[in-house]
């Protein structure tokens, strides 16, 4: 089984920085792209940016220069910096990984979610 783990959501001050973590841990053998989702009350879940094994990162172009994502794939963790926040910018924040994994020697591969960690943003 895989899990991913997200912390660090809370509450931030237009203007402010918040960082958020995510771990994963389980049965997996290597991570492919690590990267973060959001969903804004009322709408649907868009992506945030991903950064892949080799380091190379893309962003909605709505939180480019403001937000950035890094990784250390050896320990299977990886952060979303949030800086010069928006009131747009709240909602419920995702990562997810792209990875494989073993089960009963089987290897499998996929996209796996963390349950959500909740952004409010205060004007």
């Amino acid at each position: 089984q895989v899990q991913l783990v997200e912390s660090g959501g809370g509450f931030v001050q237009a203007g402010g920085s918040l960082r958020l973590s995510c771990a994963a841990s389980g049965s997996i053998l290597e991570i492919h792209v690590m990267g973060w989702y959001r969903q804004k009350p009322g709408k649907q879940r868009e992506r945030v940016g991903q950064i892949t094994n080799d380091g190379s990162t893309d962003y909605v172009d709505s939180v480019k220069g403001r937000f950035t994502i890094s990784g250390d794939v050896a320990k299977k963790t990886w952060y979303l910096q949030m800086s010069n926040v928006k009131l747009e910018d709240a909602g419920v924040y995702y990562c997810y990984s792209i990875l494989r994994r073993t089960s009963g020697g089987t290897l499998l591969g996929g996209a796996y979610w963390g349950q959500g960690t909740q952004v409010t943003v205060s004007s």
